[in-house]
C-alpha cells in the first residue's frame, strides 16, 4: 500500500515537471516571438523611413517621389490590422520605382545618393529575414500549442494564439543585384 502512494506520487511529482517545463517553453516561445515582432516592426520602420527621406530628397523624378513617398507614409501610419497590406504597397512601389537599374544609379549619382542607396539596400534586405525569424517562432508556437497537453491543462494562458505576418517582402532586383 505504501509503495503504490509513493509511485503514485513520484508519477504525479513527474507529470507535473513535465507540464511546467511545457509550460515554460511555451512561454520562453511567447517571449521569442514579442523579441522578433520588436525587431520586425524596426526594420519595416526603418525601410518606410528610408523611402520615405529618398522619396522626399528630390533625387527622384516627381511622379516616382510622390508613389514612394505615399506608400511610405501609409505603411508608417497603417492600423495594426491593415499593416500587412500597406507594408506589401510599399514593397510594390520600390520595385515599380527601382525596376531599372539606371533608376538606382541616378540615385548614387546624386549628392549623398551613395549612403541613401546603400541604406535602402540594406533596409529591403532586413525585412525578409525578421519576418521569417518571426514566423518561425509563430510556427513554434503554434505547433507546441496544438498538442493536446496544452490545450487540455491550459498551459498557454490567457496569451492570444500567435499570428503570423504574411506580406510580400520582395526587394526590388535593381537595389539587390546592384549590391551583390
Amino acid at each position: 500500500m505504501t509503495a503504490t502512494l509513493i509511485w503514485i506520487l513520484v508519477a504525479l511529482v513527474a507529470i507535473g515537471l513535465y507540464l511546467s517545463w511545457t509550460a515554460g517553453r511555451l512561454d520562453r516561445l511567447h517571449a521569442r516571438i514579442d523579441a522578433a515582432r520588436a525587431a520586425l516592426d524596426a526594420q519595416l520602420l526603418r525601410r518606410a523611413s528610408v523611402a520615405q527621406e529618398l522619396a522626399t530628397s528630390g533625387v527622384l523624378d516627381p511622379a516616382a517621389s510622390i508613389v514612394l513617398y505615399e506608400a511610405a507614409h501609409a505603411a508608417r501610419q497603417a492600423e495594426e490590422e491593415q499593416r500587412e497590406v500597406a507594408e506589401s504597397e510599399l514593397s510594390q512601389a520600390l520595385r515599380a520605382v527601382f525596376a531599372e537599374p539606371q533608376q538606382v544609379e541616378a540615385v548614387r549619382e546624386a549628392p549623398g545618393g551613395v549612403e541613401a542607396a546603400r541604406e535602402l539596400t540594406e533596409a529591403v534586405r532586413r525585412v525578409p529575414m525578421a519576418r521569417r525569424f518571426h514566423n518561425d517562432a509563430v510556427r513554434a508556437a503554434r505547433a507546441l500549442r496544438r498538442h493536446r497537453k496544452v490545450r487540455w491543462f491550459r498551459l498557454a494562458g490567457h496569451a492570444p494564439f500567435p499570428m503570423a505576418f504574411e506580406m510580400d517582402d520582395e526587394p526590388p532586383a535593381a537595389l539587390v543585384d546592384r549590391a551583390a
